[in-house]
């Protein structure tokens, strides 16, 4: 669970009409901001950077209560939440993402679980949204922690799984223009110390924040 402030929190959408996240509490939204389309336009956008580098401080430890245990995360956590919405798209738009973007980004993502934390991902996973019966909606979201905004800069400026996802949807929306009715959106998290509250339950111990503790202490 996470309480974020107005201040160490943005969101992002590529076109307005369609709230997500946090973001479907707001009253209103901006206009197109100036802080995008660039590397570092992320931090920009976060109100805290302006007087705060946000970087990680301590160490994430575990709590044990029996079965039970409770993650005390570090300060300055990131979580990045980023979606995809393709419900509006028609069937050759459609084909063109999920034969030539979505398998691309399904590879990023299953790196970020599977050997993210080498490079300071703590936990990701990439998730279909259900319609209310249950079935897969023309949704999908990845979510993943990582130990510093930083860490999650370097991997979306230069890793070469980002790099690819980045390519793949450059080209695809570069050949559709202004005519591309995928939508994309994105919130972003820097979280304090006392924002944040994890706990597991008889969970495997690479789930989630569990990966990020140490399960020997505490």
């Amino acid at each position: 669970m996470l309480r974020p402030r107005v201040e160490r929190y943005e969101t992002l959408f590529s076109s307005l009409g369609r709230p997500e996240g946090v973001a479907v509490l707001a009253d209103a939204m901006s206009a197109e901001v100036q802080e995008h389309a660039y590397w570092g336009g992320m931090r920009d956008r976060i109100p805290l950077s302006q007087t705060s580098e946000m970087a990680p401080g301590g160490q994430a430890r575990a709590v044990r209560d029996g079965t039970r245990i409770r993650v005390i995360a570090h300060d300055n956590l990131c979580l990045i939440r980023s979606g995809q919405d393709w419900s509006d798209t028609e069937a050759s738009e459609r084909r063109m993402y999920l034969d030539d973007v979505e398998p691309v980004l399904r590879e990023g993502m299953d790196f970020l679980r599977d050997e993210g934390g080498a490079i300071g991902c703590y936990a990701n996973r990439y998730m279909d949204v259900l319609g209310p019966d249950g079935g897969k909606s023309e949704k999908s979201y990845g979510q993943s922690w990582w130990k510093s905004l930083a860490a999650l800069e370097r991997w979306a400026e230069s890793h070469p799984t980002h790099v690819r996802i980045f390519g793949a949807a450059m080209k695809y929306l570069s050949t559709l223009g202004p005519n591309a009715k995928l939508r994309l959106y994105h919130e972003v998290t820097v979280a304090a110390a006392d924002e944040q509250f994890f706990e597991y339950l008889d969970c495997h111990p690479q789930t989630g924040m569990l990966a990020a503790a140490d399960l020997g202490a505490g």
